[in-house]
């Protein structure tokens, strides 16, 4: 084994930059609301400032772990975020909000098993490849498996119901797949087959329903279904080039639902203008850039794998939040890497880029 060379120090220089810009656009997004809903308007800011610096904590950990650890681990650690899955389906015992059952309600704390069991499905899918390599082109052994085991992950998601966790999943594992080598006529088969179920998935629940007519058409119910992505659209134009000012925000004065949140990228947008909102997409590509780079030279099939899907999720969940933010697509509950509020993602997500710097310090050639 290739003993350690140095990690990438650009992921570092991103991820952390992003993170402490992510604390500080949460405390501008939050203050006022966290005021009147707690009396304290540093509630949001002092919460964040620790989920990071724990982050940063799985982060450090995660770089010092041989990734080959990994391998070993994949398989249990995939059966117990699918124990955890159905954890937050029992009354009780999982936390609900907003009609959802996504939380294991812990002292002080809530977490998401979602975010935990996106890594791990990614841990199974490199170590399963890494040993099937060349079997992947056939449908029985390199395909069919895959999609089983995708299948009870989604399920258990849609049951919670969190349709974007299972899209963003389901898009991550046919990304690994294509890059492993299996035919394209699978994966477009698989993409064709899940059509019909993911036009009753959204079709048939009200709410899902008004989202798609929303964003199709926000102006016919602009009090309503279509306020929230209005709202954002004035955010971000109001913003202009140069912005507001940090800090100096309307939106989120009570107008823009979930500003700390989902839709944190349109204070960004607003305080901070074009030129704060292209530096911040600017640093996701050279995040994405460097981790596929990571990929590519990684040391084997495993390394590569799991490097290239972190890098996927990360890069998928930043395009769907931004794409959501801006309407080009539905308004989905998905938080921007680093930069959204919440403790599950953020720690997870810095857990994550610690295994892709332990891979990145065990690379061929990297410049």
């Amino acid at each position: 084994m290739k003993k350690a060379e140095g990690y990438d120090l650009i992921i570092v220089l991103m991820v952390v930059a992003l993170t402490c810009f992510g604390v500080v656009m949460v405390y501008s997004a939050s203050s006022i609301m966290a005021t009147k809903k707690f009396h304290d308007g540093f509630y949001f800011l002092k919460r964040q400032g620790i989920y990071a610096l724990l982050g940063f904590g799985a982060m450090a950990v995660a770089m010092r772990i041989d990734y080959h650890f990994w391998k070993k681990a994949a398989i249990p650690i995939l059966l117990a975020c699918l124990g955890l899955l159905v954890l937050v389906l029992i009354p009780g015992i999982g936390g609900s909000a907003g009609g959802s059952s996504r939380w294991l309600r812990l002292p002080g704390f809530s977490f998401q098993p979602s975010e935990m069991a996106k890594i791990a499905f990614i841990m199974y899918m490199a170590f399963s490849l890494d040993k099937k390599q060349d079997k992947v082109r056939f449908f029985s052994t390199g395909f069919l498996p895959y999609m089983v085991v995708l299948a009870v992950m989604l399920l258990l998601l849609l049951k919670q119901p969190d349709l974007g966790s299972s899209l963003t999943l389901g898009c991550v594992a046919m990304v690994m797949l294509f890059a492993a080598g299996t035919r394209l006529s699978y994966i477009l088969s698989m993409l064709l087959l899940a059509l019909p179920f993911l036009y009753y998935a959204i079709m048939h629940v009200d709410y899902r329903r008004r989202r798609i007519m929303a964003f199709l058409n926000p102006w016919e119910d602009p009090s309503n279904t279509g306020f929230q992505i209005i709202q954002s659209w004035i955010a971000v134009g109001t913003g202009g080039v140069f912005g507001q000012g940090l800090g100096e925000g309307k939106q989120k004065l009570f107008y823009l639902p979930e500003a700390h949140t989902d839709f944190i990228f349109s204070v960004v947008g607003e305080e901070l203008g074009f030129i704060g909102v292209m530096v911040i997409v600017a640093m996701f590509f050279l995040l994405i850039q460097r981790g596929i780079r990571v990929a590519l030279y990684a040391e084997d099939n495993f390394g590569r794998s799991l490097a290239f899907g972190i890098s996927t999720l990360v890069g998928l969940e930043a395009f769907v939040n931004i794409a959501v933010v801006t309407g080009i697509f539905p308004t989905k509950g998905l938080a921007l890497p680093f930069i959204s509020y919440g403790g599950s993602s953020l720690i997870i997500t810095l857990f994550a880029v610690g295994i892709l710097l332990n891979i990145s310090s065990r690379v061929r050639v990297l410049s």
